[in-house]
């Protein structure tokens, strides 16, 4: 029988009492690990986070907390190798995949450090300036943002088990807020090898970061009203989680990432070769990293109707040059799914939306290097393409979570801005072009319905950071059906895990404060 994974809650290791979930190579076919939660006093966990992690963590300093964040910092990056064994072995991933999310999670946990090492010695933030209630200016009041007094929750997604923990759990430690993450089942082993390794570091108090793997069951019903809780996944799981009494009576702040029908734009111009060669290679990147297994990747295509026939050829070309199967042979460039239900998903998903549209590339041309295609979940990168945009409703309503998207032409630029909010909200837009004013002007029209507009223009193509890349000093999130969610935007990210106070009283008193 394969390893049971131990849960860390309570400032010790427990083992779930029951037979757990297996974890399956997706390539392979073979046992993994598996995971269990069963029996685990989950109230009892979260009062040891809040009482005793809480505390020690408000009791130190940005400075000081920041400097636990360096530290845990240095036991990843000694361990990444064991971290890309375990990512190839779950995710699947070759290792270019394996990098974005765990060199991306050390990343954004280093950039932490570094933004709350210059926030000094202070047990609090200010917010705004002191200004005066009356005509007398020594009675005054001063907004301060302080720590909540409860615990984070994190529900993760199993597309990035790596950054997503790294990325909620930075700000929530820097704050002086005991973080527990549920990770996704079917990717749980990494999130659990890394917390492991820093919790057995000794960095952080006792009930600083904990670990949950196996089901959710119960992990809401131990929220009070002082916690805060952050989810990543479907539409659907998030309306059950808005209406959980934690949420709905016991007022726990929730942030909430959910689907996104993200979007690239290419603008009309006079010259579009370079701008059209720059979309066809993001189109392209997007739709194979992780296997299209990303919450920022590219799914519908705009392009002028005119160029329509250009871009897909543009598009399919470099698809062509993918090869796919198992992410352990040197030739392979993206590798499976996560599991057979994603792939199936993926499957059902594309021929929902081929109803409507026409197979520009077809994923099936791809054949399997290194990898059993009755037992890899792997499924080719596929481009379809739609001529009535305006017509095609499935496109814009539906994400395929894998490497699938689609072409569709616009009349003239009022008409391509229509077409994209029909996503409903979403996380990111990229915007193509080398006219300034016009992608000025794109850029800022999109700002309203999108967390994120990446503009890439040619004096920028190689310094861009990429669609699909969460850089934490930018903002990640999306209004409407994104979730309404916002996380990172460098210290931005903090607010979530303070709780805004106005403190009014004399001038004497507040410059004591």
């Amino acid at each position: 029988m394969t390893e049971l994974l131990l849960n860390h809650l309570g400032g010790q290791w427990h083992l779930g009492s029951g037979q757990g979930t297996e974890l399956i190579d997706p390539v392979l076919g073979q046992p993994l690990v598996r995971v269990d939660a069963t029996g685990l006093d989950l109230r009892a966990g979260f009062a040891h986070a809040r009482e005793q992690g809480g505390a020690a963590l408000r009791a130190l300093s940005y400075r000081e907390r920041a400097a636990m964040l360096a530290a845990a910092v240095q036991v990843l990056q000694a361990n990444r190798d064991t971290y890309y064994d375990i990512a190839t072995a779950n995710s699947g991933t070759v290792r270019n995949d394996s990098a974005v999310d765990i060199d991306g999670g050390i990343f954004t946990l280093s950039t932490y450090a570094k933004l709350g090492a210059g926030l000094g010695e202070r047990p609090f933030l200010l917010d705004g300036e002191a200004v005066r209630l009356g005509k007398d200016p020594l009675f005054q009041s001063q907004h301060i943002l302080v720590p909540t007094r409860g615990v984070a929750l994190f529900i993760n997604a199993f597309n990035f088990p790596a950054w997503g923990l790294w990325e909620k759990a930075a700000p929530a430690l820097l704050s002086g807020v005991p973080v527990i993450i549920k990770p996704a089942t079917t990717t749980a082993w990494l999130t659990q090898r890394m917390v492991k390794d820093v919790v057995d570091a000794g960095i952080f108090p006792s009930g600083a970061l904990s670990v949950v793997c196996g089901s959710s069951a119960g992990l809401l019903d131990a929220l009070e009203p002082f916690d805060v809780l952050s989810f990543t996944g479907s539409a659907e799981t998030a309306a059950l989680i808005r209406s959980h009494p934690a949420v709905a009576q016991r007022s726990v702040r929730v942030n909430i990432e959910a689907d996104s029908v993200n979007s690239a734009l290419l603008l009309p111009e006079a010259a579009p070769e370079a701008a059209l060669e720059l979309l066809a290679k993001e189109v392209a990147r997007e739709m194979t990293v992780k296997s299209g297994q990303k919450c920022t990747a590219i799914r519908r295509v705009f392009v002028p109707a005119a160029l329509y026939d250009q871009a897909a050829n543009a598009i399919t070309a470099r698809l062509a040059k993918t090869t796919v199967g198992n992410p352990r042979h040197e030739a392979v460039s993206m590798g499976a799914l996560v599991n057979r239900a994603q792939q199936l998903a993926v499957q059902n998903g594309l021929a929902y939306l081929k109803a409507q549209a026409q197979t520009l590339h077809d994923g099936a041309s791809h054949v399997l290097v290194d990898a059993d295609p009755a037992v890899a979940c792997c499924v080719g990168p596929t481009l379809l393409g739609v001529r009535d945009a305006d017509g095609s409703d499935r496109v814009h309503d539906t994400e395929v979570f894998g490497p699938v998207a689609t072409l569709l032409p616009y009349r003239d630029p009022a008409h391509a801005l229509a077409l994209v909010r029909r996503g409903q909200g979403s996380l990111v837009c990229s915007v193509y072009g080398s006219d300034a004013g016009a992608l000025a002007q794109a850029a800022l029209a999109l700002a309203d319905s999108h967390g994120r507009v990446h503009v890439i223009s040619p004096e920028v193509a190689q310094s861009q950071t990429g669609h699909g890349n969460v850089m934490p000093q930018s903002l990640h999130g999306g209004p409407g059906r994104a979730g309404g969610g916002e996380e990172l935007g460098g210290l931005r990210a903090l607010g979530f895990y303070h709780r805004r106070s106005a403190i009014q009283a004399s001038t004497n008193v507040l410059n004591a404060i």
